[in-house]
């Protein structure tokens, strides 16, 4: 008996890392990192729907602005210091170089007997080394960068099962990781 529950809980706590559990809450403007604010400056000018997230996953907080600038919806996270982490905004498929694409789309039918692609974002990782600006410069242009990612989220069937999966390719359309998506409830918003 003791050796299934010590099984059990080695599993659980296995299944654990590849599983996104976050909880995200809306934050008033004073609750953001000043540093953050004072990081994302001019580039806060024209845009819409400005809004201030804080979430939690059990191991980490981090902050979000979201936002609408021009005709793209932005998240741009920064951890509990107020440093950059990354850049995503939403976009469409055809956004995509046809050769990234083209091969995400055949790891998807490998992984899934059936699956529907809800998102996909453009994601630019900050490297600590690198300026912020400059990160927050190629993001807001938009620029197609070889160390730029794609964070998708799959609603799949797998094994016989339907689940929700956060699925990351970098620029080339390759692998890179797969978390299975948990929701007690709807309380994260979507851009």
């Amino acid at each position: 008996m003791r050796l299934l529950l010590f099984l059990v809980l080695c599993l659980s706590l296995f299944g654990y890392g590849q599983t996104k559990r976050e909880r995200e809450y809306r934050i008033d403007r004073e609750a953001f990192p000043e540093k953050a604010l004072n990081d994302l400056g001019n580039y806060l000018d024209d845009v819409k729907r400005l809004r201030f997230f804080k979430e939690e996953d059990g191991d980490r907080e981090s902050f979000e602005a979201k936002f609408k600038k021009g005709r793209l919806k932005y998240s741009v996270e920064f951890n509990q210091n107020g440093m950059l982490e990354d850049v995503e905004f939403i976009v469409k498929k055809n956004d995509l170089p046809d050769e990234s694409y083209t091969a995400i789309l055949a790891d998807l039918q490998q992984k899934f007997s059936k699956y529907r692609i809800k998102k996909i974002q453009q994601q630019y990782l900050h490297p600590p080394t690198d300026d912020v600006a400059k990160t927050l410069r190629a993001a807001f242009q938009n620029l197609l960068l070889p160390e730029i990612r794609y964070e998708l989220i799959v609603h799949g069937k797998k094994d016989g099962a339907w689940a929700s999966f956060e699925i990351t390719y970098d620029a080339e359309g390759h692998h890179l990781s797969t978390r299975t998506i948990v929701t007690a409830k709807y309380d994260h918003v979507l851009y």
